[in-house]
């Protein structure tokens, strides 16, 4: 009786609610203000990534600004030192300071790459705008040139500070962290060509989206590229977008169907052709490529690639100058096997690597030599 009751009340609550919603003011309660709005969301934890020497940086709300964050840097005792402030970041001819949602340092913490005018990419805000920072002369930069609002992906700078590289419509590209002329190092990119990011079936099976990486020396790329154009198509019918729907196509393979084409190249950053990995094995029907990072080095990758049952997993050393491949670990399972995305810490300078396995029913940390030859089980 009590619960019937508790939901009696709760309808009568919402149906007086939604009968005072064309007349309420912004201050009543409402189902639109409880639901669709952020009136009533909580304030976010301020911490965000740690440095060394045991600090690490936030973005807090600006002392000398309405709007705005200053990006502050905590030592371990508590002691803040404000690292860029919100005025400094009040672009020409702009009245406010950008909206910092996201914000990456160089090592000498003289360079601050800055994402701003974010937008939704499927899940995500993967796509925006993005600005440079050098701290020691103030300048402020815009990347990306006269390209359109919200359309650059995955931004990073180069190890050494001096560049920034991005997707924009399916293609790469490198600049000068404070803004010039960009190189375009792919320039096969369109609706079907994916280079730097992924399609619909490696963010929802492997929460793929940032598809490049920087060499260590910061003279290479290596990037995925998928191809969609054996995948079948299916049409969404959007039916919140305004008073009429909408539909959009987009490549979607079922349970059983053809998936997208996947390789991994290595590309100059000066430009120029992309040496692609021989990895073997059929990727549109037989397997996944989810996993690639440096080896430690420039000159080698580490790439996982797992079959389409997910049982099994080879880890590769690819060279990035030849394309050959080599398996050096190989994890089996009867029925499934994880794709871990913390597993690998080179260790005795690239002599050997971590890795995470269930292999005897239990989770435990692996140490592995660069060979594969050694498998020392540390827990």
């Amino acid at each position: 009786m009590l619960a019937c009751r508790v939901f009696i009340s709760m309808l009568l609550f919402v149906s007086t609610v939604s009968a005072q919603e064309k007349t309420s003011t912004p201050t009543q309660l409402t189902v639109d203000r409880i639901f669709g709005s952020d009136d009533f969301r909580s304030e976010p934890v301020p911490f965000d990534k740690w440095m060394k020497s045991s600090s690490y940086t936030a973005l807090l709300p600006s002392k000398t600004q309405n709007i705005g964050r200053d990006i502050v840097r905590f030592d371990a005792k508590g002691f803040a030192e404000v690292l860029v402030p919100a005025e400094k970041l009040i672009p020409s001819g702009a009245k406010e300071p950008l909206n910092v949602e996201a914000y990456e340092f160089s090592k000498d913490l003289d360079m601050v790459l800055i994402y701003t005018n974010s937008a939704k990419v499927w899940r995500a805000n993967t796509r925006g705008d993005y600005w440079t920072f050098r701290r020691s002369t103030g300048k402020l930069s815009k990347l990306g040139g006269e390209t359109k609002p919200s359309t650059m992906m995955f931004a990073k700078l180069s190890p050494d500070g001096n560049s920034v590289g991005y997707v924009r419509e399916n293609s790469l590209y490198v600049e000068p962290a404070e803004g010039g002329a960009a190189v375009k190092l792919t320039n096969d990119g369109n609706s079907n060509i994916i280079n730097g990011t992924f399609d619909w079936v490696y963010e929802e099976e492997y929460f793929c989206r940032d598809g490049w990486r920087w060499s260590p020396d910061s003279k290479q790329i290596a990037y995925w590229q998928l191809d969609t154009s054996g995948v079948k198509t299916f049409t969404l019918v959007d039916n919140t977008a305004g008073k009429y729907q909408t539909m959009q196509t987009f490549a979607y393979p079922k349970t059983g169907e053809r998936n997208s084409t996947c390789r991994i190249g290595v590309v100059s950053v000066q430009g120029g052709e992309t040496k692609w990995m021989n990895i073997p094995g059929d990727t549109s029907t037989d397997y996944y490529l989810p996993r690639m990072e440096w080896a430690g080095n420039p000159q080698e990758l580490l790439i996982r690639r797992i079959n389409r049952l997910q049982n099994t997993v080879d880890v590769m050393l690819a060279d990035a100058t030849s394309g050959s491949v080599k398996t050096i670990l190989t994890e089996r399972d009867s029925t499934w096997v994880d794709i871990h995305d913390d597993v690998m810490k080179w260790l005795d300078d690239g002599k050997s690597f971590t890795w995470i396995s269930e292999r005897d029913g239990w989770r435990h940390l692996y140490i592995v030599s660069r060979d594969g030859a050694t498998q020392r089980c540390v827990t």
